[in-house]
């Protein structure tokens, strides 16, 4: 009796744990599931973007817009960490880019509401699509600019270790250029001497 008692709790013991390994199981499915389906998500607007900016007409023109954007901002998020991975110092840049994305994200649904409404209304809203494109311009243009002055910073940080490693260079050919011999020398200071006794009248 003893002896199916101690067998019936390592079962128990076994199921309980197959139990557990399985729940750890469902939940990393769920969680792997919800990451992809996010992922698909993402690449199907994307794709439906790219193949709207193909058209014509306002709807089309403001994907392109879209489009524009975001390269923008990769471009200069790009630049921003490679800056950080040579290890720049940057100040407060990355928190201004984190802001400028959030506010790049805003205006990119600002652009997809307005090509959303165009393609299914025959009604132009000029004045909101001009503020769009304004504030289009603006956003591009700080990015543009952030770009610049990285790209500056990296061009001095280079012009710097060119310079360091011409004199480092000019220092080592000087080491290595064989001494004078000082016997030489003298063997040289009397042979022009005797020539210009030679010369002498």
């Amino acid at each position: 009796m003893a002896k199916i008692g101690e067998v019936l709790v390592i079962v128990l013991v076994i199921l309980a744990f197959l139990l557990l390994l399985m729940g750890v199981g469902v939940y990393l499915l769920v969680k792997v599931g919800k990451k992809a389906a996010g992922k698909a998500k993402q690449a199907a607007t994307r794709l439906s973007t790219h193949v709207n900016a193909m058209g014509t007409g306002d709807a089309a023109e403001v994907e392109r817009l879209r489009l524009d954007l975001r390269r923008e901002v990769s471009l200069t998020r790009q630049a921003v960490e490679q800056a950080q991975h040579q290890g720049w110092g940057l100040g407060d840049l990355p928190r201004l880019l984190a802001d400028l994305e959030a506010q790049a994200n805003v205006h990119d649904g600002q652009l997809g509401m307005y090509a959303q409404q165009r393609r299914v209304s025959p009604y132009i809203d000029h004045a909101t699509l001009d503020r769009l494109r304004e504030h289009q311009a603006k956003l591009t243009a700080m990015c543009a600019r952030i770009r610049a002055d990285l790209l500056g910073d990296q061009v001095h940080h280079t012009s710097a270790g060119i310079a360091d490693l011409g004199s480092r260079t000019d220092l080592e050919i000087e080491a290595r250029r064989r001494a004078p011999d000082p016997l030489e020398e003298i063997d040289e200071l009397y042979r022009r001497s005797m020539e210009e006794r030679k010369d002498l009248p």
